[in-house]
């Protein structure tokens, strides 16, 4: 009688390891495989550590990022005052200034820019749409006029 159990032991092997795999998408070597096609590379987010500091300096002060291609920014206010991270060209960061000045300083987040109290880390992913320079500012009171911007080239 045992050896008969033994003898389905392999089609029973086959069975649970079909049923078990029924819902993954796992490939043969293991990796997680895609449900389409790949996607382009210019598709997979770019991601960049930004720190924010009480010396009114973003680090790094420079970036280079692809048009066309999602970057993630993972900023940390490392200070112990409020920060803003703010994208757009410079006439854009300019018209920002101006709101934030006419609203008394009410940073909040939103599509292109991000509020980061003491000590906090967020993200915030944006497409550059085409080549040229952007920047990357904080409009916390005084603080863009004291310098705490980066630059950003978006290249081709």
């Amino acid at each position: 009688m045992n050896l008969r159990y033994l003898a389905l032991a392999p089609a029973l092997i086959l069975i649970v390891a079909a049923c078990s795999s029924a819902g993954s998408t796992a490939s043969p070597s293991g990796a997680a495989a895609s449900p389409s096609p790949a996607a382009p590379a210019s598709s997979v987010a770019q991601r960049i550590e930004v720190k924010l500091t009480d010396a009114l300096r973003m680090e790094p002060a420079e970036m280079t990022v692809k048009a066309g291609q999602p970057v993630t920014f993972v900023v940390t206010n490392s200070g112990a005052i409020q920060h803003e991270f703010y994208l757009g060209d410079e006439a854009a960061q300019t018209e920002h200034e101006k709101e934030m000045m006419s609203s008394g300083g009410m940073a909040m987040d939103e599509p292109d820019g991000i509020v980061l109290k003491p000590g906090e880390t967020k993200e915030l992913t944006h497409t550059f749409p085409m080549a040229g320079a952007s920047l990357a500012g904080c409009h916390e009171t005084a603080h863009y006029a004291g310098g705490m911007k980066a630059a950003i080239t978006v290249t081709e």
